[in-house]
């Protein structure tokens, strides 16, 4: 069977990607910052129609239209919506490869015929990506170089055999060249395909890259040329479907045991673990109700996420009954196999089962943890994490004892280099039994802190008669006394 590629190239993509998120009635163009200096990146036919092109200078543009209207560029946000073109396009056929950073190409090979052929496709695909406000050029052939070629200089279809006789007349760039190497040829009057075909190889080869006589043999077909198709994201779902609608709470469980313990076998076999997951119920009349679950950490035990489930499944209202359940993990991790103890396995399980349950109730990014941080200055000693983000730290950074509570600090009457014998803190009279120190830590004058920085700090770790045991320090250049802390 003769292999037929279609590309379809969008020449305008960024700029009307971004106008149908936000319509406007003014010329409009997308800025990048490039060669120090903001660029045009994208712009609507109404911008070029003042003379504006890509890659001149903002400055410059508006000096031509001083009514242009511009949104920076997202390039990332328009490789995105190519991938959302891409999945869409395989209405067509299903393999489907991107080209560049506007293009795509598009093997029909064998399935023109469910369109009413070649023509009609192509009109289809035009008349579909007009209604979505986006403008298209597509070519077709039997070559993705020479598909490529049609599309942006010569809309149309190259019957099967008619590569040179369709891409002669274009321009060298057509090959796909670089346009150092296009102008290093025009420049010894070799301006078209013809040209460039109609020299001796050995010639060719001898003077210029290797890449010349490639990309003229890929549009050709004397050289193959494979369209990489696109990555498919795996997805992980499962579900039932009930020849009688059920509406116990025992019965729904019982259907969804058997869903989490299928879904976590393939979520095994992938080496994968479920991060969040939905629980979707399909009611006879129609409506759906879901629950959602957000795990601590990626997780694949079908047994603990249905215990996780329960609560929420208690909550569904199933109405006149259920027929449908369908689960699935909307979001996962790699998760491979680690050899445990069981006492570690259920002393680490139970504490992300506890975050789990409790952060589906309040949000897990509002469970926090405290987290020690290689800082030598003490307000800077910790930090607040979500608890569902990070794991426990193994140890403190620091090799002296830190206090458990850390304060702001409170002063106390006392005087000397000593800790003094006796004080009051909050209250209460104390008298000190044992004290160790002094550690002296200065601020860190290399990133400047409002709380501290300046002046140095005398660290002493005391022991009371009262049974407390406290951190405190003094300042030697204003002297005084101060409790920043306390000891377990």
């Amino acid at each position: 069977m003769q292999r037929r590629i279609v590309s379809l190239w969008f020449p305008r993509l960024a700029a009307e990607r971004s106008l149908r998120a936000r319509p406007v009635d003014a010329p409009f163009a997308l800025s990048l910052f490039d060669r120090n200096s903001e660029r045009l990146y994208d712009l609507c036919p109404r911008a070029e129609g003042f003379g504006l092109s890509r890659g001149m200078t903002l400055v410059h543009a508006r000096s031509f239209c001083p009514g242009l209207l511009t949104r920076p560029a997202d390039p990332a946000t328009d490789q995105r919506f190519l991938a959302v073109l891409a999945r869409w396009a395989t209405r067509y056929c299903p393999w489907i490869g991107l080209d560049g950073r506007n293009g795509l190409f598009l093997d029909i090979t064998g399935s023109a015929h469910l369109m009413g052929g070649e023509e009609p496709l192509l009109d289809d695909i035009r008349a579909r990506l007009a209604r979505a406000g986006l403008t298209a050029r597509l070519g077709l052939a039997d070559t993705p170089g020479t598909a490529w070629a049609l599309a942006r200089f010569s809309e149309g279809i190259a019957a099967p055999g008619e590569r040179l006789s369709r891409i002669g007349p274009l321009p060298l760039s057509a090959l796909r060249l670089a346009d150092q190497t296009c102008t290093s040829l025009e420049r010894l009057g070799i301006a078209t395909v013809s040209d460039l075909y109609n020299l001796p190889r050995a010639t060719v080869a001898r003077r210029y890259d290797r890449e010349v006589l490639t990309r003229l043999d890929q549009a050709l077909g004397t050289l193959p040329e494979q369209i990489s198709p696109l990555s498919e994201d795996r997805i992980f779902a499962v579900r039932i479907t009930l020849p009688d609608p059920i509406g116990l709470v025992d019965d729904v469980m019982a259907a969804a045991r058997r869903l989490t313990d299928h879904l976590c076998r393939r979520l095994d076999a992938a080496q994968k673990g479920a991060r969040a997951l939905k629980l979707t119920f399909r009611r006879v009349d129609q409506e759906n109700r879901s629950v959602e679950l957000k795990l601590a950490r990626p997780m694949r035990d079908g047994a603990r996420l249905l215990a996780l489930f329960e609560r929420g499944v208690s909550t569904v209202d199933a109405g006149y009954g259920i027929d449908m359940i369908r689960l699935e993990a909307i979001a996962v991790e790699p998760l491979g196999m680690r050899q445990l103890d069981r006492s570690e396995g259920l002393e680490k399980d139970g504490l992300d089962d506890l975050i789990t349950q409790l952060g589906n109730r309040v949000g897990l990014d509002n469970i926090l943890r405290f987290q020690p941080v290689d800082s030598h200055i003490p307000e800077r000693s910790f930090k607040l994490v979500p608890a569902a983000h990070s794991r426990p730290a193994s140890g403190w950074p620091h090799h002296r004892p830190r206090p458990i509570r850390l304060f702001a600090p409170e002063p106390i009457s006392g005087a000397g280099f000593e800790p003094p014998r006796r004080f009051r803190w909050r209250g209460r009279a104390l008298s000190v039994l044992e004290a160790e120190g002094p550690e002296r830590i200065t601020p860190a004058w290399w990133d400047p802190d409002d709380t501290w920085d300046k002046g140095l700090r005398d660290y002493w770790r005391i022991a009371t008669g009262e049974g407390l045991r406290l951190w405190l320090f003094h300042t030697p250049q204003q002297p005084g006394w101060f409790v920043q802390g306390e000891f377990g």
